[in-house]
């Protein structure tokens, strides 16, 4: 568990990063990032660093994760969908803030994984699936709020589709070896609305189950 100047130096490591919306930075100094990230790196769970993790994939830098956060504007009422659960980190950190989360990984070791972080923290509001992401979650839908934690190359369709008007979606786009634009989708009574928030680097999204 982080220290009282531990957890200080994180919180002003995410404000000189931009992240400064106080409901967000509040969300994060409740998730121990420490929780979500094994062996060999524990020691570096608080460095604003993105991280490896189980199969193949890494947990984004907490700068990252707080800009992404706040980008979303999550209200107390909100249903949100997360496309990449990843290490989990993001989906605790979302738990605080709406009312529902639904997260989905194609590696279902991923979801267990994350999953029995979200049990030992008693976190109750947040629902994990293992599924092809790129689809969303049809009978869930829609949702007032979407986040895609891996690089698509357009906005992908489903999503946009599972969107609620009035709805926010913040999605990571561009060629995954190239330099990715992270993006913010709002859904109007018209279409859709699109503002480019700052480069990123992602895993790309991928379509199916992933084996393990």
């Amino acid at each position: 568990m982080m220290d009282a100047e531990a957890q200080m130096q994180f919180l002003y490591q995410l404000r000189s990063k931009g992240v400064t919306d106080a409901r967000t930075l509040g969300a994060m100094e409740k998730v121990d990032r420490g929780r979500f990230v094994k062996g060999v790196f524990s020691a570096r769970a608080y460095e604003d660093m993105p991280l490896p993790i189980s199969c193949g994939q890494t947990i984004s830098q907490p700068s990252v994760v707080g800009l992404m956060t706040q980008a979303l504007n999550v209200q107390p009422r909100d249903k949100v969908l997360e496309v990449g659960t990843g290490s989990g980190y993001q989906a605790a950190v979302l738990s605080h803030l709406a009312r529902r989360v639904y997260t989905v990984d194609r590696y279902a070791r991923l979801v267990r994984e994350a999953q029995s972080v979200f049990d030992e923290m008693g976190v109750v509001n947040i629902t994990a699936f293992t599924a092809d992401g790129s689809f969303g979650l049809p009978d869930q839908a829609p949702f007032d709020r979407i986040i895609v934690t891996a690089a698509a190359e357009d906005p992908p369709g489903p999503l946009l589709a599972q969107l609620k008007t009035g709805g926010i979606m913040v999605v990571p786009v561009g060629q995954s070896d190239a330099v990715q634009g992270l993006i913010k989708v709002t859904r109007t009574e018209d279409g859709f609305d699109y503002d480019e928030l700052r480069s990123v680097r992602f895993v790309p999204l991928l379509e199916g189950i992933g084996q393990e």
